[in-house]
C-alpha cells in the first residue's frame, strides 16, 4: 500500500494539492480575494455579494497584470481584455481541475 501526502487548503477544504506551496498560493490568492471582495462592497454597496466575491477571486488571480496597471502601466490591462471570455472561463475550469502531478521517476544507476 502506497501513502501519498497531500495538502489541503485551509481556505478552501474541497482542494487538495500535491505540493505545500502551491496550496500556501492558493490560500494566499484566496485570502487576498477575501479582503478584496470587502473593499468593493464597501465602495459600491449595490453589488451582490455574489458579484463582489467573483470580482475579488478574478482580481487576485489576476493581481501581478492589476499590479502592473497601478503602476503607471494601464495598457497591462490591456491583456485581459484580449482574452476571450471562453478561454477565460477554460482556464478557470483547468485551474479547478487541476491534474495531480506524477511523482518523479527514480534515476537509474550508473
Amino acid at each position: 500500500m502506497a501513502v501519498e501526502v497531500v495538502y489541503r487548503s485551509s481556505r478552501d477544504l474541497e482542494r487538495l494539492f500535491m505540493d505545500k506551496a502551491e496550496a500556501d498560493r492558493h490560500d494566499k490568492m484566496l485570502e487576498l480575494a477575501e479582503l478584496l471582495a470587502e473593499v468593493l462592497q464597501k465602495a459600491v454597496p449595490s453589488l451582490t455579494e455574489q458579484q463582489v466575491e467573483e470580482a475579488g477571486i478574478y482580481m487576485a488571480k489576476n493581481r501581478d497584470v492589476f499590479a502592473k496597471a497601478f503602476k503607471s502601466q494601464p495598457d497591462a490591462l490591456s491583456e485581459l481584455l484580449n482574452v476571450p471570455a471562453e478561454v477565460a472561463e477554460v482556464a478557470e475550469a483547468t485551474e479547478a481541475a487541476e491534474p495531480v502531478k506524477p511523482a518523479k521517476a527514480a534515476k537509474p544507476a550508473k
